[in-house]
């Protein structure tokens, strides 16, 4: 007979894992459902003309609420994003390559990755959208 332990145990041991997981998400969520509560509960509520102004950095807010903003804000903050993405991938990738046995694999991974970062770079270069005029 061996003395591996039986299905019921390795059940146990995978979920109480995932148990110790949901546990610390119901006392994220209470933490944050208290804190909101004792605020709305201690805060003074004395609504006034002024306080439901709009708020525009000590200035009184002139003309229309809706304001035009450029596309090219949003183009330069997606390119943010996906290089910051990038350098997120370079930190464990720098350690599997390290590591004995997966050299030549990673590398090539690694500048494949990095060759669709520079063909979306490229592209974005060729149809203007890194020009600040």
């Amino acid at each position: 007979m061996t003395d591996l332990p039986g299905p019921t145990v390795l059940a146990s041991d995978y979920f109480h894992s995932y148990s110790v997981v949901g546990l610390l998400a119901v006392i994220g969520v209470l933490f944050v459902a208290v804190a909101f509560g004792a605020g709305r509960l201690l805060r003074p509520v004395v609504p006034t003309p002024e306080k439901l102004l709009t708020y525009e950095c000590g200035v009184d807010p002139v003309g229309e609420g809706w304001a035009h903003t450029q596309v090219r804000y949003y183009v330069y903050a997606f390119l943010y994003v996906i290089f910051a993405v990038d350098s997120i991938f370079l930190f464990p990738w720098a350690t599997v390559f390290a590591a004995p046995g997966y050299g030549a694999t990673t590398l090539v991974e690694m500048f494949v990755f990095l060759g669709f970062l520079a063909v979306g770079l490229l592209y974005a270069w060729k149809k203007g959208v890194l020009e600040w005029t």
